[in-house]
């Protein structure tokens, strides 16, 4: 595309609600962690490695029957409390500002379950109901 050559009005995106086009096979349910696949999909957290995690899902999607991209999910980024892991796993406060791993669509780890898991966010902080993750999908990126 050539240089502009006049004025341009050139689109905006506005609020903090994104969406993305959902994996196939695929039931994300509303306020689950959603991460994007290596193919640029959203789709539920879940151990496994090459994805990321890039927010909290705020409406549900079922694209059980349907091709990638068929259904999209609105999801959000930002800090939300999730589960924390057990035992070794378990994230804890001086883990603040490290990044956490993603286990499943509602739990998240201290550690990358050599190397089987992917990352979730940044650990915001811990309390006794679980782990506050920032996601952000740039910074979570270039964290890794």
């Amino acid at each position: 595309m050539p240089p502009l050559t006049s004025d341009r009005s050139t689109p905006q995106q506005l609020g903090d609600l994104r969406v993305a086009g959902v994996a196939a096979a695929t039931l994300i349910y509303q306020g689950a962690i959603v991460m994007r696949d290596a193919a640029g999909y959203a789709t539920k957290g879940a151990t496994a490695a090459g994805a990321v995690g890039i927010g909290r899902a705020e409406t549900r999607a079922d694209n059980s029957a349907g091709a990638a991209g068929d259904l999209d999910v609105t999801y959000q980024p930002g800090t939300f409390r999730f589960a924390n892991s057990a035992a070794a796993d378990a994230i804890a406060a001086a883990d603040i500002g490290k990044l956490c791993f993603i286990v499943d669509d509602q739990t998240v780890a201290k550690t990358d379950g050599t190397a089987t898991r992917s990352p979730a966010g940044i650990v915001e902080a811990v309390d006794a109901l679980g782990v506050w993750v920032r996601f952000d999908e740039a910074l979570t990126l270039a964290a890794v």
